[in-house]
């Protein structure tokens, strides 16, 4: 009797995680974080500043973090603007807990341009969102940039 009751509850269990996990957005364990975020192409669709009200992607503390992006498996990364121009490209990496981004930006000869490290406040099949401090050092202000998925495709170069 003890036997079917702990398969039971055991199956029961099993069941409700499942269907829990059906309707999840965030990391798997079969997902990494790194996997989640080159799994897409991602568009800038929205920011955010402390107050959490949203503020113009034109905005000039926000509009040179606009544009799409595309995260190889291979750790490279490049960037468009929203009108496909070219912005960067480089190497991306995040750390062991997903919650920060690191990119190197390079040049067309593969020497740095510069590096960023940023705070990853979202990051889900559905969206992926990072912060940003105009400010060094001062983290009352910050604006948290938006990215979806987007099926746009990546420009030739």
């Amino acid at each position: 009797m003890k036997i079917s009751v702990l398969v039971a509850a055991s199956a029961l269990f099993l069941s409700f995680f499942a269907a829990c996990s059906k309707d999840n957005d965030s990391v798997t364990p079969t997902q990494t974080p790194s996997e989640l975020l080159s799994a897409t192409a991602w568009e800038t669709t929205s920011a955010k500043n402390a107050q959490g009200a949203n503020v113009p992607l034109t905005d000039d503390n926000v509009k040179n973090f606009v544009g799409f992006a595309y995260f190889k498996a291979n750790t490279q990364f490049t960037m468009y603007n929203l009108d496909n121009s070219p912005k960067m490209h480089g190497d991306w990496w995040l750390s062991l807990d997903g919650k920060t981004r690191f990119i190197i930006a390079r040049d067309a000869n593969g020497a740095q341009l510069f590096r960023r490290e940023v705070p990853i406040t979202v990051l889900t099949s559905k969206e992926f969102t990072y912060r940003v401090y105009p400010t060094a050092g001062n983290t009352t202000v910050f604006f948290d940039i938006v990215h979806t998925p987007t099926t746009h495709a990546e420009p030739a170069n």
